[in-house]
């Protein structure tokens, strides 16, 4: 009753608004040439004119119903920019604000303004703020990621964060909620080249002290497309981009430490490395950047990651900020683009933008020596990626991409499309070719995939197939495992409590999965692989998510991962070497805890334990006996500091015998402070244990395992090893804007032979570097 009766003096004698509840979508909001001082207060008389948007609505975990919290947003827009203002009504006490560093307010309450300047509900550009005005801003792309997870819930697509535009903002926490204030220049947006012009508009709001999720537009769980749930701004005239030209010169030095002999150490100091990125505005709906030498020393080393089946290769995200602008515009179902095969590029060009419905991503790269086989050559790479607009949110591609070295060539042509089938329902196919030239000879390989999705608020399913051939390769892109099909049949139900109930959603969910070698689905044999999961996800009140599960799996054995493989046989005293034959089928039970606490005001985290009645002990392929836990928490004992500690352990027993045959744990600790906006301060160390037990032809002869060297085709006892790997990194960091920033930073690489003893550790590897850049925009 207090928050209603603070809104309503707050909003007294303002225009009227737009209420999404209402159905008041089309937003006429006026043009004013005045400036206003942003300074998280809506105090100037611009404010008082704006456009006013109301009657928000709950989209999640229950989505429909009117939102607990109330929230405003005005809007208006001069020649030059577009002005939005936030009041967020909460109780008192109950705001969530850190001075966190840039897109790293996800545990904060938060606004995100989401705007599809072409106004054709597949793309938006993303401004989000904390309520102290601290950014996070990116891309949503529509169609990437909308489906059933296998983990009983129903995703849309989530924003994509690479991106940093150039806009401002400020937020200050008030006694009934908080305020932030926000200008967007149009210099930092793509949009219609049109006169006069229509975009599509939504908000949602993060209210962290009940978890729910907020929309303006009355958005539903039930839909194929989140954009084209959105509402519209109406006669948008005479914008003024201007001249977009921004050049961004750097300077990096560096000193990299090696032992020199075992009793000293040398640096290497190489530097100033000049460099640096140029980016033009070709049109209002076109950008051309380039890069020449650039250094991306500043970018967080990749954490651990457990490899769950180590036929398939693990995925790292693209990190690295030239290739991070745009990136959305490269999206290909199966990844067939994947800017992390440019390793450290000499030069590189990229074209992206809209032009009449048509998404283009155009990049071209020329990579360094050290990333081609020879050492000598500078590969080449070419990567085109076009994607037509169709009737209502569908749309189809074309990818092309092409890396040259030396003689050699690997080039993959494909065709997607995405089709919107009604409300809730989506049809997505690909399918594309490979042509790969190596040492004289070519070879050709298809790929392809088909899914369809329901996407309803109770009921929603996803089936799909995909097959990848054997000799199919994607250089320029990213394909975990080649040689395989893949077919998914996932169905979850979703319950919704009472309005103020405790248990807000719970979903059962019934997951079943299969896989072929290619040659055995395309001959009509049986899966090597299958899988039965029953999953129930259950979101209490306040944000917590609890998910349990029960696999029931039969894996096959794959005789192409233990080609190398070979036994010691000893008869007497005759010691032979024999093939190595493993068991035709493994059958696993496994059971899931996965819990998710809400984003408490100083702390969140999250657990995964996955204990293993039996499955596969993929060392000696013989049933074992596997404890998985994965565990994250975030502890942020100030506005200013924040503390994220994970530990990740995976452990296999034989069988036969109890004994450990390998364990993996990887602890890794982050540290950042917040000096202030644009200082920070990072420290971050991970400790990465490997041990596996000598090899033996477990649960069957019981004879020592021998591995081949591909190289030189010897066999040798795979003997126990042990591996204890530490990575410690600091960077101070002064970043006032997106691309003038200050870093220095220093990286240390130790080693020790026992385990998580930090008793003998030394160092394998250091190194120092200091870089600066200044975006000068024209």
């Amino acid at each position: 009753m207090v928050l209603t009766l603070v809104a309503a003096l707050q909003t007294s004698g303002l225009p009227p608004g737009y209420s999404g509840r209402d159905g008041e979508l089309r937003v006429q909001i006026p043009k004013l040439e005045g400036s206003v001082t942003i300074d998280g207060r809506l105090d100037e008389p611009e404010w008082g004119q704006a456009a006013r948007l109301t009657g928000f609505s709950e989209y999640a975990p229950v989505d429909g119903r009117p939102a607990e919290d109330s929230t405003e947003v005005l809007v208006w827009y001069s020649s030059g920019a577009i002005y939005f203002g936030v009041r967020a009504f909460e109780p008192p006490g109950a705001v969530h604000a850190t001075r966190a560093d840039r897109d790293k307010i996800a545990a904060d309450d938060y606004v995100q303004i989401l705007l599809d300047t072409f106004d054709d509900h597949r793309q938006a550009i993303v401004f989000g703020m904390n309520p102290l005005g601290i950014q996070s801003d990116g891309v949503l792309n529509e169609g990437t990621q909308s489906g059933v997870t296998g983990l009983g819930g129903t995703i849309r697509d989530s924003v994509d964060l690479s991106a940093d535009f150039v806009y401002q903002s400020k937020g200050r926490v008030t006694d009934y909620g908080y305020e932030v204030e926000i200008r967007i220049p149009f210099k930092s947006l793509r949009y219609q080249r049109a006169p006069t012009q229509d975009w599509g508009l939504n908000v949602i709001r993060q209210v962290q002290h009940s978890g729910h999720q907020d929309t303006w537009t009355p958005a539903r769980r039930a839909a194929a497309s989140f954009l084209g749930q959105s509402g519209t701004l109406a006669g948008l005239h005479d914008l003024r981009r201007g001249l977009v030209l921004d050049l961004n010169p750097e300077a990096t030095g560096k000193a990299d430490g090696a032992p020199q002999d075992p009793s000293s150490w040398h640096y290497t100091t190489t530097g100033p490395a000049l460099g640096g990125n140029v980016r033009w505005g070709v049109s209002n709906n076109l950008t051309l950047t380039g890069t020449g030498n650039p250094d991306f020393s500043q970018v967080e080393a990749d954490a651990g990651q457990l490899q769950f089946d180590p036929r398939q290769a693990l995925f790292f995200a693209e990190k690295r900020p030239f290739f991070l602008e745009g990136l959305e515009q490269f999206d290909t179902p199966n990844t067939l683009i994947y800017t992390r095969r440019l390793v450290q590029p000499v030069v590189a060009v990229k074209l992206t933008g809209k032009v009449s419905g048509t998404n283009l991503g155009a990049l071209f790269g020329v990579d360094g020596a050290g990333a081609s086989l020879t050492g000598t050559d500078h590969p080449v790479y070419n990567i085109l990626r076009i994607r037509r607009d169709l009737v209502g949110q569908s749309t189809v591609g074309l990818v092309y991409t092409d890396r040259i070295e030396g003689g050699d060539y690997n080039r993959v042509a494909g065709a997607d499309a995405r089709l919107v089938l009604g409300p809730i329902y989506a049809l997505a196919l690909q399918g594309a070719q490979s042509f790969t030239r190596s040492s004289g000879g070519v070879v050709n390989a298809p790929l392809w995939q088909a899914t369809l999705d329901r996407t309803g608020r109770e009921f929603a399913f996803h089936y799909g197939i995909t097959g990848i051939h054997p000799d199919f390769v994607a250089a320029s892109g990213f394909i975990a495992r080649p040689g395989i099909v893949t077919a998914v049949v996932d169905h979850r139900l979703t319950f919704f409590g009472r309005p103020g109930s405790s248990l807000e959603s719970w979903t059962p969910d019934l997951f079943l999965f299969g896989r072929w070698q290619y040659d055995d689905f395309t001959s009509g044999r049986a899966a090597e692989d299958r899988e039965l999961h029953v999953n129930l996800t259950g979101v209490l009140r306040g944000g917590w998510a609890i998910t349990s599960g029960v696999f029931f799996e039969s894996f096959g054995y794959d005789s192409s991962l233990y080609r190398d493989y070979a036994l010691e046989h000893t008869s007497g005293s005759v010691t032979d070497t024999m093939r190595f034959v493993g068991t035709p089928h493994i059958r696993n039970l496994d059971l899931l805890l996965n819990v998710a606490t809400p984003q408490f005001k100083r702390f969140s985290g999250t657990l995964l334990l996955l204990p293993a009645i039996q499955d596969e002990n993929f060392f000696e392929w013989a049933p074992a006996r596997i404890l998985i836990l994965q565990a994250t928490g975030d502890w942020r004992p100030t506005d200013q500091l924040r503390v994220r500690a994970s530990y990740s352990h995976q452990q296999y027993w034989r069988k036969t015998d109890g004994s450990t045959v390998g364990l993996r744990r990887i602890p890794r600790l982050k540290v950042e402070y917040q000096v202030s906006r644009p200082v920070f301060v990072r420290l971050v160390g991970q400790y990465d244990s490997q041990w596996q037990d000598s090899l033996r032809d477990d649960s069957r002869t019981n004879e020592p395992i021998l591995i081949r060297d591909p190289t030189t085709g010897v066999y040798t006892r795979a003997a126990a090893r042990t591996n204890n790997a530490v990575r410690v990194d600091w960077l101070v960091s002064y970043h006032p804007t997106p691309g003038t920033v200050m870093y220095a930073g220093y990286g240390n690489s130790l080693t020790e032979p026992d385990a998580l003893a930090f008793r003998d550790l030394h160092r394998t590897s250091d190194g120092f570097f200091v870089k600066f850049s200044y975006l000068f925009r024209m």
